[in-house]
């Protein structure tokens, strides 16, 4: 097994893995270098769609076969001359760009990504001046297009929304407006592209090339219905109102009909199903991802690509959700250890390891991987340092000071690490640099279990219910700080808040173990005393969100829903409050399906 030692990668005993000009498996064999399917001796000469295709298929495989650059060298000559081949390439460095943050890797896939636009804007169907100016604000319907311009059309509509997304990094109104302008149209193209594959259907099924087109509808409408579905319906209304849709069951069936297609997109519909139900459904929603159907989806892949990165990484995280942190630890580090082109992944690997050892309580192991994240990835600088510092926060004072760590040094340095994505605080940063403002008090005040608090902002208890005698572990660690906080002898101002923030903890381990009656003691205390909260003003509405799901376990959907909604509806301005409106519109919702089907039958 590989092990993780300062950043680097130590191999002990592995089996053959894939290397940058080898894919070492009996069922798949790949040419050290793939020959395109279009020759280069005339890079000039126009690129047929067929040929576009077959090279954006050799891609996948290479990209899934972690050989990343060769996959880029293949698209790169061409990407003038075929929307396929332009598409590709510049979705790679996309991809790239949003797991690096590195102000290098975005520009580089902005240009690429523009690049794309202007050579998918030539294949497109030619419109009149009105038309295009119209174009800008409402997408015009258009009839009688080519094979081809279809294609076209339907590459730029994917090209456009990863454009509009990382216009939104960029923190100015004008950029704002320019990525919600993009978005909306690349939704409106989706749209019409998926009336363009409905029509002359039995004559379209003839073409060999439609069930790529018919694949990339169902990504494109598919996950824009599924990933609004995840608003609540009062914003979900209003961007109805402008034109979106967001159907939950009609955007699953489109990213499986996609992911079932034997098309050039069916990884992508299967990436866009795997991250809704291992991520998504778990941050946002109930903690309830359909892992059947994630095992399903990711077996012919890991059969063809048993040593790719992705299919590790993925089969690692439906471990950690089953609860079986141990394999899941094995196999985030063989997927570590499968490739070194693209550091970013070992960067995902990092975060998941530190989280399946602080589910574990192994803090010395926790840390090894949170210090790793603060000096190798800049995606969330301030939420690493802050999960750091929480870690060592739960270990003896005596074991950090011969680290030669200063804890209260990196709480203090949380805020001016802090991120803005369209021109927004990241919710889980802004919490953490109020919650770390504590350290810069004279005298400083110190965190009480910040490290538990934290799995219960990711709604890891969910994840660690599946292992009971783990979750008994934590309710003695919440116990053993609640008998402190009884104990201290000099409370400070926060003394009340941590008090309350422990009988929050205190329920979700009951509940969890299936001790109703006392989990809703402990919810009905924080509620209770909502006056004598100062700071942590999200305790009562979570609280009470909590409380809602007891009654859910108890079988009352009624008292459930009338729960949450006033955990809704009577409380804002605290933190992670969309969050919380998340999981709440996700739990009803869940319990409304529940209900119909017992009706029903």
């Amino acid at each position: 097994m590989a092990q993780v030692e300062n950043g680097n990668i130590q191999k002990e005993t592995m089996d053959p893995c894939v290397t940058s000009d080898k894919l070492d498996h009996p069922d798949f064999q790949i040419d050290p270098e793939p020959p395109s399917a279009v020759p280069l001796d005339n890079l000039n000469s126009k690129v047929s769609l067929e040929a576009a295709l077959l090279d954006g298929n050799k891609a996948v495989n290479l990209f899934l076969s972690n050989r990343f650059a060769d996959a880029l060298a293949l698209l790169s000559p061409w990407r003038s001359q075929s929307v396929y081949h332009a598409m590709g390439y510049s979705s790679m460095l996309f991809m790239q760009a949003g797991l690096t943050f590195e102000p290098t890797d975005i520009e580089k896939a902005m240009t690429a990504l523009k690049e794309s636009l202007h050579t998918c804007q030539k294949f497109r169907k030619n419109t009149s001046m009105v038309e295009t100016i119209t174009g800008l604000f409402y997408k015009q319907p258009t009839n009688n297009m080519s094979e081809e311009e279809m294609h076209a059309e339907l590459c730029y509509a994917e090209v456009l929304m990863q454009k509009a997304v990382l216009t939104l990094l960029d923190e100015s109104m004008i950029s704002l407006f320019k990525g919600a302008v993009g978005i909306r149209n690349s939704f409106l193209i989706y749209k019409e592209c998926e009336a363009m594959s409905i029509m002359d259907r039995d004559k379209s099924e003839q073409i060999s090339t439609h069930a790529d087109f018919r694949g990339g509808v169902n990504m494109g409408v598919g996950s824009f219905n599924l990933y609004l579905s995840l608003l609540p319906s009062k914003v979900l209304k209003l961007l109805e109102w402008i034109g979106f849709s967001g159907d939950r069951e009609l955007g699953l069936s489109h990213l499986r009909a996609g992911a079932a297609s034997n098309s050039l997109r069916s990884i992508l519909n299967t990436m866009c199903l795997l991250m809704y139900h291992l991520y998504v459904s778990v941050i946002l929603g109930t903690g309830e991802g359909n892992l059947l159907e994630c095992q399903a989806l990711l077996e012919p892949y890991i059969k063809k690509f048993p040593k790719g990165a992705l299919m590790l990484f993925y089969r690692a995280r439906i471990a950690v959700l089953k609860g079986d942190f141990e394999l899941a630890q094995k196999l985030f580090l063989e997927c570590i250890a499968s490739q070194q082109e693209w550091h970013q992944i070992h960067h995902l690997c990092f975060w998941e390891l530190m989280w399946t050892y602080t589910f574990q309580q192994d803090w010395m192991e926790a840390y090894k991987y949170a210090d790793l994240l603060c000096k190798e990835s800049k995606w969330s600088q301030a939420m690493y340092v802050y999960q750091k510092a929480s870690i060592l926060c739960m270990m003896p004072p005596e074991e950090v000071e011969r680290m030669g760590e200063n804890m209260e040094q990196l709480f203090r340095q949380v805020e001016g690490l802090r991120l803005r994505i369209a021109g927004k605080s990241i919710p889980t940063e802004k919490f953490a640099a109020k919650k770390a403002q504590r350290y810069s008090a004279t005298p400083p005040v110190k965190l009480v279990i910040p490290a538990m608090e934290m799995i219960y902002v990711w709604n890891g208890f969910s994840i660690v219910s599946r292992r009971p005698e783990l979750m008994t572990r934590i309710l003695v660690t919440v116990e053993e700080a609640e008998s402190e906080l009884k104990t201290e002898q000099n409370p400070t101002e926060y003394h009340v808040d941590d008090q309350y923030m422990i009988q929050m903890l205190k329920g979700l381990c009951l509940r969890h173990l299936n001790r109703f009656e006392e989990a809703e003691l402990c919810f009905t205390q924080v509620i209770d005393s909502e006056t004598h909260i100062k700071q942590d003003l999200y305790l009562v509405p979570y609280s009470m969100y909590e409380l809602g799901l007891v009654y859910k376990q108890k079988g009352d959907l009624q008292k459930a829903t009338t729960t949450m909604e006033n955990a809704k509806l009577n409380y804002k301005d605290y933190s992670m409050e969309s969050r919380l409106h998340f999981r709440i519109h996700a739990s009803i919702s869940n319990m409304a399906k529940h209900s119909n089907e017992w009706t029903s039958a």
